[in-house]
């Protein structure tokens, strides 16, 4: 038998869309005979009522669901340009804030070396830029851009912020390396500036964590001598110039031998945002000689 001879048994079925196109032509042929000849047959109308306006009113709904489905796709697709436009004004403006703020850190970082410079006006310098720090939390030695070529010596003290940073220990051709007053191995010799009573201050990374330094050897005589006193080096160093600031004592009291007072000192440098620093460019051995 051929495969395409139906079986006698079988009820032959109409695809839906043969029907869809019936009723379609149905439909167009309905609305010709209603508006081309003005028919007003009840039968028609009652036809009409429950065939092409359902078909009428389903099409407008389709309609208005596509209509209003591209809209909010388009309008979906515009919210998601804007705002990635925003978010490039956003990073923009981050990056333009970020630059005024670090313009704003160096403007205050030269204005503070401007006031250092005024302040010990008497000696010759030159300003260097901070170019590697130490692996711990302090510039307790650093690396500045300055060498050999540019006049640095080692021994040379080096100022920064609101006084005494350190001195050059080591100099390359366009490098020196600075230690820090605040480093363990660090010792200077230093006064009281209201009384002129000497100390010596030694750094110590410890007690730099709680923000102080240590010093001892203050005559235990030093009644004049009291909390938030500022210390500077003094005369009688072989290394440091006299009359820069190191600090104000943080705490003091007399030791075991009574013979002497130890104690804290605050430093006057910030030892943990060091980025640019003046270095005396003359020795005071040098001025000894």
């Amino acid at each position: 038998m051929s495969p395409y001879v139906r079986k006698p048994d079988e009820k032959y079925k109409l695809p839906t869309k043969y029907w869809l196109l019936i009723l379609s032509a149905i439909s167009t042929i309905l609305m010709l005979l209603t508006f081309v000849f003005n028919l007003s047959l009840s039968p028609l109308n009652f036809i009409v009522s429950y065939t092409i306006i359902p078909m009428q009113k389903g099409i407008s709904v389709v309609g208005d669901s596509i209509y209003q489905k591209k809209e909010t796709f388009k309008t979906v697709n515009e919210l998601v340009d804007k705002n990635n436009e925003l978010m490039k004004q956003v990073d923009e403006l981050t990056y333009e804030n970020n630059m005024l703020l670090q313009e704003k850190y160096e403007l205050n970082s030269l204005r503070k070396l401007y006031e250092l410079d005024q302040t010990y006006s008497d000696y010759p310098k030159v300003g260097a830029r901070v170019i590697s720090g130490s692996t711990n939390n302090w510039f307790s030695s650093f690396i500045i851009d300055k060498g050999s070529d540019d006049g640095m010596k080692v021994g040379m003290n080096v100022l920064g912020g609101g006084g005494l940073v350190g001195r050059i220990t080591e100099t390359g051709k366009n490098w020196s390396r600075v230690l820090s007053i605040i480093d363990d191995t660090s010792n200077v010799s230093c006064m009281v500036l209201s009384t002129n009573d000497h100390l010596m201050v030694q750094g110590n990374l410890s007690t730099m964590d709680n923000g102080y330094i240590t010093f001892s050897q203050l005559s235990g005589n030093a009644t004049n001598v009291t909390v938030g006193d500022k210390v500077v080096t003094s005369n009688i160093s072989d290394i440091y110039w006299p009359g820069i600031q190191v600090g104000n004592i943080y705490f003091m009291e007399k030791d075991s031998n009574q013979l002497s007072i130890s104690g804290y000192i605050t430093p006057s440098v910030s030892f943990e945002h060091l980025s640019e620093v003046l270095v005396i460019t003359e020795l005071k051995n040098q001025l000894e000689d």
